[in-house]
């Protein structure tokens, strides 16, 4: 029997660990269509834009006519006593007999205004369904890829942390030998001591933080993301396209998808004003009757079948009703000035976080590239305090001090990026274009870990 040597089984087993690899490994694109599917938020606002939709055959109705159909039968049971002068006995008569009608009435509204502005009004009410749903659709990518960056920012978090506390502890070590052959001082082992518990303190609150956005982000999807795609080292940023802050900022007070369903509602609101006005308003309807009655003929004998048809025009007009129309009106007339006022505020807000997530855009490439030139300096910086120490023109605190720039500045920079990525999300989510097209270029930027 033949034995398969190491080499052999590392050359087995090599294809299923990359396999397995690849199948844990879940990126941005991956995790947004899982939430698409498994998110609460999203499902409510789903089942909330479908509600909404019905508005409009509900008015529908209001146009269309309308078929009562009733229906009845009864068992009598009738006596009657009678006395005729001059008698004194009386002659008691009794009757049973079946009785039963149907009828049918049809009416068709002719003018009911109301009925009218009702049935402008509910298309009003289904684009605001509609954009609301949309920017539901805009917050749930905000929300995952708010989620996902968030647990990768807590990766290179906890990374730095363990590469400043693994550094820490090679200076805590050679502070303890350099003590000991006595060309250091306690207090350089005291203050490695000192800044490894920290390191220790820091990477305990590091994990925990990474455990609280990875259940964050199994919330929003339903299941253990697992390892998750990060960004590319050499991954480029653009900048916002046009480069000029108030073609955005224009667009947002205009196509935003919170503006166009407070527009809707702003207009829905004047209609409600014109539906209670209609109040004193006649209204007109076609009104068509059939009905059938059967029962018994003159003195109990035999049956009569009675047959009615009738079709004419019903016109109501109201005349005094305790001044309620009036309330109505006035009540709805306030709240279309609180939803034009509601209007007004949510194109200033839509223009602030316009301008907010272009200033973000901007200024986070500024911050990474600034970052990215740190970085190498703060690389040098430690090589030439760790040569200095070496040679004794530098003392532990400086190389500790060093190190922990190191970690900063890889922390702040991994932070820079994942929140311009993030603004670049928001910018496209101010002007309402915000899509799945964004995820999937955003997913160009990330590689498998």
């Amino acid at each position: 029997m033949l034995r398969a040597s190491g080499v052999d089984k590392f050359a087995i087993l090599l294809p299923a660990l990359l396999l397995a690899g690849s199948v844990a490994a879940a990126d941005l694109l991956q995790v947004y269509r899982d939430a698409l599917a498994n998110d609460a938020q999203y499902a409510a606002a789903r089942a909330t834009a479908e509600a909404g939709r019905e508005k409009q055959p509900q008015a529908l109705a209001g146009l269309l006519p309308t078929v009562v159909a009733t229906g009845n039968t009864f068992g009598n049971d009738g006596s009657f006593d009678t006395r005729i002068t001059g008698n004194p006995n009386s002659v008691s008569t009794r009757n049973q007999f079946n009785s039963n009608a149907y009828n049918v009435n049809l009416t068709q509204p002719l003018f009911r205004w109301q009925n009218f502005v009702q049935y402008d009004q509910s298309k009003l009410l289904v684009m605001q369904t509609e954009a609301t749903f949309a920017q539901a659709g805009q917050d749930l990518i905000l929300r995952v890829s708010q989620a996902y960056f968030d647990v990768l920012v807590a990766i290179e978090n906890l990374r730095a942390v363990q590469a400043n506390k693994t550094a820490i502890a090679q200076q805590l070590e050679q502070a303890k030998k350099n003590f000991e052959v006595g060309t250091a001082t306690i207090t350089d082992t005291y203050e490695s001591q000192s800044r490894f518990d920290l390191a220790t303190a820091q990477e305990i609150a590091a994990e925990n933080e990474l455990e609280v956005k990875r259940y964050t982000l199994r919330a929003l999807i339903g299941k253990d993301p697992g390892e998750l795609s990060r960004l590319k080292p050499k991954a480029v940023m653009e900048a916002p396209q046009p480069a000029n802050m108030e073609p955005w900022v224009e667009a947002a007070e205009r196509d935003s998808f919170v503006v166009q369903a407070q527009e809707a509602a702003a207009e829905a609101a004047g209609k409600a004003v014109d539906i209670n006005r209609a109040g004193h308003y006649p209204t007109v309807d076609v009104v068509a009757n059939y009905g059938q009655n059967n029962g018994p003929g003159q003195s109990g004998l035999g049956s009569v079948d009675t047959t009615t048809r009738q079709v004419g025009l019903q016109v109501n007009i109201p005349i005094f009703q305790g001044g309620a129309v009036n309330s109505r009106t006035r009540e709805a007339a306030a709240r279309r000035d609180a939803e034009r006022a509601s209007l007004d505020n949510v194109r200033r807000t839509s223009a602030l976080s316009a301008r907010q997530a272009y200033l973000g855009v901007v200024n986070g490439l500024a911050e990474v590239r600034a970052l990215e030139a740190a970085l190498l300096s703060s690389l040098s910086s430690l090589e030439s305090n760790r040569l200095g120490y070496e040679v004794g023109v530098r003392i532990n605190i400086d190389v500790l001090n060093a190190e922990n720039q190191v970690y900063v500045t890889r922390r702040d920079l991994a932070r820079a990026r994942y929140n311009t990525l993030q603004n670049q999300l928001r910018l496209k989510a101010a002007v309402g274009t915000l899509n799945e097209a964004d995820v999937e270029r955003i997913n160009l930027l990330l590689e498998a870990p």
